[in-house]
């Protein structure tokens, strides 16, 4: 039994398509699932989670622009989550029966020890509200577009954070929906030696594709900042690639070659300095290849 939590984005334009996708198809996960939403900046997120029966929080910290500040969010998760697994997820993902099976086989083989899980993502175009069935026909039929129509996305993406409740962490005030928390918690677990688990060999997960018109505000770029400040540069900007840990059917292992090289050297500082060079000539020639176009 799984507390899923998220932070939609107002539910406006396409983004209320695409979001009520996404939390319908957690609706129709076959375990019991609380859902709990936390209110939007326009207030748009009462009303859904009023339609879809699902939990709501209001009283979040924010920042000056009324972003949720996501110390806060955790906060608000530890008094009111449920259930002692939490899955921080995305409102634009869709989510299948895989998820819940992994996490409760992942919870199976380390019983009540800490963990993260986290996993890549399939992108798609997905147009038209899904039209839900209990056979979960649904779901597969967007699975037979995928090698067609889909795209895996890269190691830097993470979309769903899943850890147990009695271990949340503590983060700073990473502006929610930013990137930079999920390199921090991936350092943060890392650090403290608690295994991080790609669990992309069995959990599919759908991004819906969408664009993304808060870059085009100058707040958006302020908290971007801000959070790249919390992560401590690019030193510490963890991703998939450091996870120390896989699952797949046969359970829990450590990553095949090369991989298992690159995540033993995660935590080594001389390779993060390099990786921190490697970043910043590569920012800086992107840079100036920009400027020059």
């Amino acid at each position: 039994m799984i507390t899923i939590f998220s932070n939609p984005r107002p539910f406006n334009g396409p983004f209320d398509l695409i979001q009520q996708n996404a939390i319908k198809s957690w609706k129709h996960l076959n375990s019991k699932v609380q859902i709990i939403l936390f209110e939007d900046e326009e207030g748009t997120t009462k009303k859904i989670a009023n339609e879809l029966h699902v939990d709501l929080i209001t009283d979040v910290k924010t920042n000056e622009f009324g972003t949720p500040l996501i110390d806060g969010v955790f906060e608000k998760i530890k008094e009111y989550a449920k259930f002692d697994i939490v899955a921080q997820v995305n409102a634009d993902i869709i989510l299948s029966n895989d998820f819940v099976k992994t996490i409760n086989k992942v919870c199976l083989l380390l019983e009540k020890n800490p963990f993260l899980m986290v996993g890549r993502r399939w992108d798609l175009d997905v147009r038209k509200a899904i039209k839900f069935d209990s056979q979960g026909m649904w779901f597969q039929k967007l699975i037979n577009r995928l090698p067609f129509e889909g795209k895996l996305h890269g190691m830097s993406g993470i979309d769903y954070w899943i850890f147990r409740k009695d271990y949340l962490f503590d983060p700073p005030p990473f502006v929610v929906g930013r990137p930079g928390f999920d390199s921090w918690l991936v350092y943060k677990a890392r650090s403290n030696k608690i295994p991080v688990i790609d669990a992309t060999e069995l959990i599919t997960i759908i991004h819906q594709n969408h664009d993304y018109p808060l870059k085009r505000e100058e707040s958006f770029h302020i908290e971007c900042e801000r959070n790249f400040k919390l992560v401590g540069g690019y030193r510490f900007a963890f991703s998939l690639r450091d996870a120390n840990k896989l699952i797949d059917e046969n359970g829990i292992k450590n990553p095949g070659f090369p991989k298992i090289i690159y995540s033993m050297l995660s935590t080594n500082y001389f390779w993060r300095i390099i990786l921190m060079i490697k970043r910043k000539i590569h920012k800086y020639f992107k840079t100036v290849l920009k400027i020059s176009i």
